[in-house]
C-alpha cells in the first residue's frame, strides 16, 4: 500500500530562495529596473510583483463558517405589479433575498419602485416574509418614509416582525453626498434618523437599520481606501446619532450595516472587504466594545458597466462576485449586465442570478471562512489599505464628522483627485475597459431592455445646505460618447467614419500594429479598413481611394517605416488623405516623418482620447 512518505516529491528538488527568482526575474528584465513590476493603487499603496506567505495570519471574523452568502435580486421596476412578478420569479429561481430598489434612491439608475403604502403592497404580495427572505431597502430623500410603510405594511399581514429580515437602509448622509445638498443641519437630521430606528426596534425589528454605504465613494471615481473611510466616517455618526437619543451603546452593535461596491480588481476587492470588518472592529474596541463580525453587503460595481458589448459585464460582474464572496460578504446583489442601458429584461435579471448560484451551487466558495487568510499579497493589501483608511477616516473626524466634512467639501476634493487620475489612464488606456476603450466589436446586436415611465416623485426640498455632490459615472462614458457620434454618422450618412489602415511590408511586418490601430480607432467608432500589404506607393494610393476613408494610418514596424514610410505617406497624401497617422513611436526619425506629412503618432499609453476626440473635429471641419 503507497503512503504519503512514499511519495516526497518536493524533496526531489531543491529549495528555491528569492534570490534565485529574482535572477530569473532579471535575466528577462534585462536591464531594466525591478520597479518595472511593481503596481500602485489609487491610494498609492504599492503592489509587488510576489509575496511570501504570511505565516501565523488569523482568518477575520465574517460571514458563519461554511454559512451561504445571501443571493440577493434588484426589484426595481416602476411598475409594481410586475415588480412584483419578477421578485416572485427570482424567488423561485434559487434568489434567497430581494433589494427593494425606490426612485429616488442612489443606487435607483433611474427608475426604481413607487415609494407609497399601495405600491408596496402589491410588490411584496406573495413574498414570505417571514420564512427567511432577506430584504433591503435602497432608498433616498423622497422615499424615506418606504422604511416605515413596510414596517406597517408587516404589522397589517399579521407578520411577526421578530421574524423578519430586513436590513432597512437608512441612510442620509450618503443621500446628502450623493445629492450636494441637505434641507436640514446635520443636528437636525440626527433626532430624525433616531427615532426612525427606535421606533422599529420598538415595533419588534431586530435590523439593521442604518446603512454605512460606500458605494456613493465609488460610484463617483473614488479609491477603496476612501470609500473604506466613508464607510467608517457614516457609520460612527449613526453610532453617535443612537447613542445621543438614549440607545445604549452595546444596543447599537447590529444596528449599522456596511455597503460596499465589488468591482473587477479582485485582490483590491477582496482586501477592501475583509479590511471593513478589521476597521470596524477597531472601531468597537475604542467604543469599548466587545468586537462582533459587521454585516456587509456587496453590489457589483455601477461604474464598472458598460453599454457597448454588454456581454463582457457579466466577465466583470463575475470576478466581483468572487472577490466579494471570498472577501466574505453577507449579500451580494450582482447588477444585470444590461443595466447601463435600462431596465434589465428576463434573460438579463436571470444571468444575474445564476452569476452567484453557479460561484455558490458548484463552485463551493463559501465553504471556507476567509480563505484569503495567510495570503501574503491579500493580507500586505488588506493591512495597507486599513491603514490608508484610517488616516482619512481620521481627517474627517478632525473636521468634524462626516457632515462637516462634505460641507467642507475635503472629501469630494480627494475623490475628485483620485477620479482625475483615474480618467487620465483610462484615457491612456493603461486602465483597460475590454469592450469599450480595447477590443471594441462595432458589429454587436442591439440588446433588449424593457420599456417603462420612472417614478415622478415629489422635490427633494429647499436646499438649506449646499456643497459638491458626489455623482455617480461610468468609466466608459467618455468612450461610448465617441461611438455615439459614429453611431450618429452611421444614421445620417449611411456610414460611419473610417481609417485606412496602410499596412506597409508582408504580414509579420504589420500585423501588431495593424491589429492595435484598429482597436485604437474602433475604440472611438472609427471603422479600420485594412490594405492588403504594400510598399508600393501607387498601389497604397489606390487602396486608400477605394476604401472611402479621410484618413490613414501607416503600420509596420521600425525597419520597413525607415525605408518606406515617407515615400507612403507621400502617395497617400496625394491621393487625398486628410490626415496621416502612424501607428508606433517615431523616436529620433519623428522630424522626417512630420516633414514627410505624417501628422500624428499612436502607441500605447499615448492619449487616445485626445486623439480620437482631434479625428472627429478633423472629420467635422471644427
Amino acid at each position: 500500500m503507497t503512503t504519503p512518505d512514499d511519495l516526497p516529491l518536493a524533496a526531489d528538488f531543491a529549495l528555491a530562495s528569492e534570490a534565485d527568482w529574482r535572477k530569473l526575474v532579471d535575466g528577462v528584465l534585462k536591464g531594466a529596473p525591478f520597479e518595472k513590476l511593481v503596481g500602485k493603487s489609487y491610494d498609492g499603496i504599492a503592489i509587488q510583483p510576489i509575496y511570501r506567505r504570511a505565516a501565523g495570519a488569523a482568518a477575520i471574523a465574517g460571514r458563519p463558517a461554511a454559512a451561504p452568502w445571501q443571493i440577493v435580486q434588484r426589484v426595481d421596476h416602476p411598475d409594481p405589479a410586475i415588480a412584483n412578478s419578477q421578485a416572485l420569479h427570482d424567488l423561485e429561481g434559487g434568489a434567497t433575498g430581494l433589494s427593494l430598489v425606490f426612485a429616488g434612491a442612489n443606487a435607483a439608475r433611474g427608475f426604481g419602485l413607487e415609494p407609497t403604502p399601495e405600491a408596496i403592497g402589491k410588490v411584496l404580495d406573495g413574498v414570505l416574509l417571514d420564512a427567511g427572505i432577506a430584504i433591503e431597502l435602497e432608498i433616498g430623500p423622497q422615499s424615506r418614509m418606504a422604511a416605515i410603510h413596510i414596517a406597517e405594511y408587516v404589522k397589517r399581514r399579521g407578520i411577526d416582525p421578530t421574524a423578519c429580515n430586513i436590513r432597512f437602509g437608512l441612510d442620509p448622509l450618503g443621500a446628502c453626498a450623493a445629492w450636494g445638498s441637505s434641507p436640514y443641519a446635520w443636528p437636525e437630521i440626527v433626532p430624525a434618523l433616531a427615532g426612525a430606528v427606535k421606533g422599529l426596534t420598538d415595533a419588534g425589528f431586530k435590523g439593521p437599520f442604518a446603512a454605512a454605504d460606500g458605494r456613493v465613494i465609488h460610484d463617483a471615481g473614488g479609491s477603496e481606501a476612501q470609500e473604506l473611510a466613508f464607510v467608517l466616517a457614516s457609520g460612527v455618526a449613526y453610532l453617535r446619532a443612537l447613542e445621543q437619543a438614549g440607545v445604549p451603546l452595546e444596543q447599537t452593535q447590529g444596528m449599522v450595516y456596511a455597503r460596499l461596491a465589488a468591482d473587477a480588481d479582485e485582490f483590491l476587492t477582496i482586501a477592501k472587504l475583509r479590511g471593513i470588518r478589521r476597521l470596524w472592529a477597531r472601531i468597537e474596541q475604542a467604543s469599548g466594545l466587545q468586537p462582533k463580525p459587521l454585516f456587509v453587503a456587496a453590489d457589483s460595481a455601477w461604474r464598472m458597466l458598460t453599454q457597448r458589448d454588454v456581454y463582457v459585464n457579466m466577465l466583470r460582474a463575475t470576478i466581483a462576485t468572487f472577490s466579494a464572496a471570498i472577501g466574505g460578504a453577507n449579500a451580494i446583489t450582482v447588477l444585470p449586465h444590461t443595466l447601463a442601458l435600462g431596465l434589465p429584461d428576463g434573460f438579463a435579471r436571470r444571468m444575474a442570478r445564476n452569476t452567484q448560484l453557479i460561484l455558490l451551487e458548484e463552485s463551493n466558495i463559501e465553504k471556507v471562512a476567509d480563505p484569503a487568510a495567510g495570503s501574503g499579497g491579500i493580507e500586505a493589501l488588506t493591512t495597507k489599505l486599513c491603514e490608508a483608511a484610517w488616516t482619512l477616516f481620521q481627517e474627517t473626524e478632525k473636521a468634524g464628522g462626516l457632515f462637516a466634512a462634505l460641507e467642507q467639501n475635503l472629501i469630494q476634493r480627494k475623490v475628485a483627485a483620485t477620479r482625475e487620475a483615474r480618467a487620465a489612464n483610462i484615457a491612456r488606456r493603461r486602465d483597460i475597459l475590454t469592450g469599450a476603450s480595447e477590443f471594441p466589436n462595432l458589429g454587436e446586436a442591439q440588446v433588449a431592455v424593457l420599456e417603462a415611465r420612472p417614478v415622478t416623485l415629489p422635490p427633494y426640498g429647499e436646499a438649506k445646505f449646499s456643497f459638491e455632490a458626489l455623482a455617480p459615472l461610468r468609466l466608459a462614458e467618455p468612450f461610448e460618447r465617441l461611438r455615439d457620434r459614429a453611431d450618429e454618422m452611421l444614421k445620417g450618412k449611411g456610414a460611419r467614419p473610417k481609417v485606412f489602415l496602410a499596412t506597409l511590408g508582408r504580414p509579420s511586418d504589420f500585423t501588431a500594429r495593424a491589429t492595435f490601430a484598429r482597436s485604437f480607432f474602433e475604440a472611438g467608432g472609427i471603422e479600420a479598413v485594412e490594405g492588403a500589404g504594400s510598399t508600393d506607393p501607387a498601389t497604397l494610393a489606390s487602396a486608400f481611394k477605394a476604401s472611402g476613408a479621410a484618413f490613414a494610418c501607416l503600420c509596420s514596424s521600425d525597419a520597413v517605416y525607415a525605408a518606406h514610410a515617407a515615400a507612403a505617406a507621400k502617395a497617400l497624401q496625394d491621393a487625398g488623405a486628410r490626415h496621416i497617422y502612424l501607428a508606433g513611436r517615431p523616436g529620433d526619425m519623428e522630424a522626417s516623418f512630420r516633414s514627410a506629412g505624417i501628422a500624428a503618432f499612436i502607441f500605447a499609453g499615448c492619449d487616445a482620447l485626445a486623439a480620437l476626440d482631434d479625428a472627429y473635429h478633423r472629420m467635422e471641419g471644427t
